[in-house]
């Protein structure tokens, strides 16, 4: 299987491809939509995050405004008084890597200050472009998602995608980014309303990989698990491993959860798998 290296801020950096890596979800928010208000103080954001690396994180996306549908948006200022004292103490124990979830140019720049080495934009640098400037001066990882929140999506599924991506490419491109430095993310549940839209998608995956990046996938808890199972979004995790099987099996380097523990144990059974079919005879 290919490596591919990420290059990441703080002169540090992540080999993709062999084995699954697992991102884990810390959100410091009171409105998030399966674990808003849990770890909105810091010692407790921090506990959480440790016990994730315990279970086998290796990066921990560290978030202060809900992005689920219908969220009420905050301001900068509260945005980071939630996440820089956690990202700060994350950085000075150097437990883990640590990603920022946000649109803000500000909010990425001073969070990388304190100690962030990746960006994870959820509006793909196309609500605040100097995202990518940020990304470029400090070498930091670049996550871009795909959203068809505000504006007219396409009826494909996967021609949406690259209209989208490729747009958010350009952005990169033009502030000075590196291929090195991007992941892309499908934004699974970001205006894909129904069940069968997100199924579609994990169904076409693979067609990305031609966009030629690594890919995270994010299905974590999302409610079309739920249209599935009928479960309510604390009792998806099962659900979640087995997206996150199925999306491993389709090319998918980075997964990024809120149940850390069951999706390393299902993404190294699929990586075992991946690793005997490179060994069998015809491949």
């Amino acid at each position: 299987m290919t490596v591919r290296r990420w290059q990441l801020a703080h002169g540090r950096h992540l080999d993709l491809g062999p084995k699954a890596v697992v991102v884990g979800i810390l959100n410091v928010t009171p409105d998030s939509f399966s674990d808003g208000g849990l770890f909105i103080a810091p010692d407790k954001a921090i506990a959480q995050a440790r016990r994730m690396v315990k279970e086998g994180a290796a990066i921990i996306d560290i978030g202060g405004e809900s992005t689920r549908p219908g969220f009420a948006p905050i301001t900068a200022e509260e945005e980071q008084a939630r996440v820089l004292p956690v990202i700060e103490a994350l950085a000075a124990s150097g437990e883990a890597l640590i990603s920022v979830d946000t649109y803000r140019e500000d909010t990425a720049r001073r969070a990388v200050a304190v100690g962030a080495h990746i960006v994870n934009d959820v509006w793909g640098l196309q609500r605040e472009p100097g995202i990518s400037r940020v990304a470029a001066e400090t070498g930091a990882g670049l996550i871009i998602m795909h959203t068809g929140r505000e504006r007219q999506k396409l009826p494909d599924v996967i021609e949406d995608q690259f209209l989208f991506l490729e747009r958010s490419l350009e952005i990169a491109r033009a502030g000075g980014v590196v291929d090195g430095q991007i992941v892309l993310d499908p934004g699974f549940g970001f205006a894909k309303e129904t069940t069968e839209e997100n199924l579609d998608l994990m169904a076409r995956f693979s067609e990305l990989l031609a966009l030629g990046f690594p890919l995270m996938a994010g299905t974590s808890r999302k409610r079309f698990i739920g249209g599935v199972t009928g479960r309510e979004p604390a009792e998806r995790a099962v659900g979640t491993a087995a997206t996150s099987v199925i999306l491993r099996l389709k090319g998918a380097d980075l997964f990024r959860v809120h149940d850390v523990a069951i999706n390393v144990d299902a993404l190294a059974v699929a990586d075992a798998m991946l690793a005997r079919e490179t060994l069998s005879p015809g491949h």
